[in-house]
């Protein structure tokens, strides 16, 4: 069973980088200092460690696998669903094994329905959000995995934010759960349905919480009663450039899709927008992610974020391809995103016309690119939007 940190021990926490050596660090938010521990879930737990928790319960081993199926294959952690488990001893199971992590404040849907962005509680007041995207042949979960972020790129909601802490598993889990259960009854435009896809590209650098988000990648790929049966091929894994964290994701063995955010063709300009450049620069970076795709056959997401007159002019893209083509393989797909806008921003979206002029250039290379699409983008729920505003903010 490959369940909780029983793989990951002896990884650590974080995948930036061994020691705390280069030119970046985080960028972190007011409330980072007094951080606290998410309560433990059935999910953050090994095997041994959820045996030992039923014993203490009084529970023989067999309820253990009762349970997790409860979770993975029922989506289910009520204990009025639990009727083959002792009705003496529901409500103790719940709060041993599923101690509610994640509350919803609030939800916003836009594209006819189709797109449900949900802003979630954690334990200790935090706010995260994920975003739903039905489309005709997938349905797609885009979660968080860090409060915040603290990579600051400059054009990012999330990034202003700076990182507060790393997410448990259980709480990147849960946002898989529950989107899962909701396409399963129906209540996402389109009817019942089921949960395709995962992206790791909500809130936060998953790179920089390393340990829970391959934790996380484990007990989605895995068939239910060890995790929700999403295939591995069918989950993104998005960084900034964190070198360390790749060449780690690589010798891991897991199909899962790389999408590397590198938004600038040179290290003189992408020190500018994504200031990791300055530990790992754009050859670093390029280099572990062509690797990746050797090691995984896997093609590598390049993520460009056009910004009016700073990275979406032909000499950019032209650099783009070339930097990309000097591999000689076929080995990424770029996917330029119009900028979506955030609030008090300098940063303006691309023109049309330079938009589709960035497209033929690559075409023309041979470099396969597609158009980002800005789903969710007027509920604030697209690229680079996420900032967990709150009741509160979403009325002033």
């Amino acid at each position: 069973m490959t369940t909780g940190h029983a793989q990951d021990a002896e990884q650590p926490e974080t995948g930036i980088t061994p020691g705390d050596k280069g030119a970046f660090r985080d960028v972190l938010s007011k409330d980072h200092a007094r951080r606290g521990k998410p309560p433990v879930h059935l999910v953050d737990m090994t095997p041994d460690e959820r045996i030992a928790r039923a014993k203490d319960l009084g529970l023989p081993k067999f309820r253990v696998k009762q349970l997790a199926n409860h979770y993975f294959g029922r989506l289910e952690t009520e204990s009025e669903a639990f009727t083959d488990l002792p009705a003496a001893t529901r409500g103790d199971i719940v709060e041993a094994f599923f101690p509610p992590l994640i509350d919803e404040v609030t939800h916003q849907v836009a594209d006819q329905g189709t797109t449900v962005k949900t802003l979630w509680r954690l334990f200790d007041g935090s706010h995260i959000e994920s975003v739903l995207m039905r489309y005709p042949n997938r349905t797609t979960l885009c979660i968080s995995s860090q409060v915040g972020c603290g990579m600051g790129c400059p054009f990012c909601a999330t990034g202003k934010l700076g990182l507060t802490r790393n997410m448990s598993t259980g709480e990147i889990l849960e946002q898989v759960r529950v989107a899962a259960r909701m396409m399963r009854d129906g209540e996402v435009a389109g009817g019942p349905g089921r949960l395709s896809n995962i992206v790791f590209m909500g809130m936060g650098e998953p790179m920089g919480n390393y340990r829970s988000v391959l934790s996380a990648v484990r007990q989605i790929s895995a068939m239910p009663p060890e995790g929700f049966g999403i295939s591995a091929r069918n989950i993104t894994v998005s960084t900034v450039g964190v070198v360390p964290g790749i060449r780690k994701l690589a010798a891991e063995g897991i199909p899962v899709r790389l999408a590397v955010s590198l938004h600038a063709p040179s290290d003189a300009l992408r020190d500018e927008l994504v200031p990791m450049n300055k530990r790992f620069n754009t050859t670093q970076v390029l280099d572990a992610a062509h690797d990746y795709f050797l090691s995984s056959k896997r093609r590598v997401s390049i993520e460009y974020a056009l910004m009016r007159g700073i990275n979406d002019q032909a000499e950019h893209a032209r650099l783009l391809a070339k930097r990309l083509n000097h591999y000689g393989d076929d080995w990424a797909h770029v996917n330029p995103i119009p900028l979506n806008p955030i609030e008090g921003s300098r940063w303006t979206a691309s023109k049309p016309e330079d938009e589709q002029q960035f497209l033929d250039i690559l075409h023309r290379a041979g470099i396969t690119a597609t158009l980002r699409d800005t789903r969710g983008s007027d509920i604030d729920g697209a690229c680079g939007q996420l900032a967990a505003k709150t009741k509160e903010a979403f009325a002033a």
